[in-house]
């Protein structure tokens, strides 16, 4: 398939009919390593999610990876999550002309009018990073207890746009979000999500492992990670779940 007009160079774009994950095929891939691409399967017969969750797409959603070499610290690439956040609302504005139908949830979704539309799921092996981006654009899983509702992109805006074609957005906001970050460092990155983030200012809860924590969401600092105003004051939060 030929590329877009606007596919970033040295870029490489691979379509495959079904994969069990696309992170499962691009650290395949890295053995091999040949330069960045991005992977689009048009079925995933078993996609994940953080901590090791199933994540269901039917046929017609967008399951992608990106596989490319991070030339900085495993720290400082995971802030790639941002990045990737914001390379997506641009992707879906550009799809449906809706940019304030979109906002971004800490630390790794995309909302659709305060539902869940989009995750993002980092993985590193070696000195690789792969990036692998879920996307209801025709359907969504059930929601589950506790959880944000899940929503599509169909669903919601009576919009079909189909993953090959949403790639096409994609890769080149992506390429674009990414020489910001690789340019400037993560402080512009982290200005423009705020803009976009979902609850700032709001009381949410963010659930670790052990512990939970209530209070008021005043945003993300130089890490990537949540600051929480509770009772005793503001608390940074480098992983976790968030709830409102």
């Amino acid at each position: 398939m030929p590329l877009s007009a606007n596919w970033p160079d040295g870029v490489g774009r691979s379509v495959l009919p079904q994969v069990d994950s696309t992170n499962a095929e691009a650290a395949r891939r890295a053995t091999q390593f040949a330069g960045p691409e991005w992977i689009l399967t048009l079925r995933q017969t078993a996609g994940r999610g953080r901590r090791g969750r199933a994540w269901h797409d039917p046929a017609g959603n967008f399951a992608a990876s990106y596989l490319f070499r991070p030339e900085m610290p495993p720290a400082e690439a995971a802030l790639y999550s941002f990045v990737t956040a914001l390379a997506l609302q641009e992707a879906l504005t550009a799809a449906t002309g809706r940019a304030d139908s979109f906002a971004l949830k800490w630390p790794n979704d995309v909302l659709l009018h305060g539902a869940k539309l989009a995750g993002i799921l980092l993985e590193s092996a070696g000195p690789y990073l792969t990036i692998g981006i879920g996307v209801n654009l025709v359907g969504h899983p059930d929601a589950d207890a506790g959880a944000l509702r899940p929503v599509s992109l169909l669903g919601e805006t009576g919009l079909r746009v189909v993953p090959e074609e949403f790639l096409d957005l994609l890769a080149p906001a992506f390429a674009r979000w990414q020489t910001q970050f690789t340019t400037y460092g993560f402080a512009p990155i982290r200005s423009a999500w705020l803009a976009l983030a979902a609850r700032l200012g709001e009381t949410i809860t963010a659930r670790t492992v052990t512990d939970t924590h209530e209070g008021t969401f005043e945003g993300i600092n130089e890490s990537g990670a949540l600051i929480l105003r509770g009772p005793r004051g503001a608390r940074a939060i480098p992983a976790a779940d968030v709830f409102f």
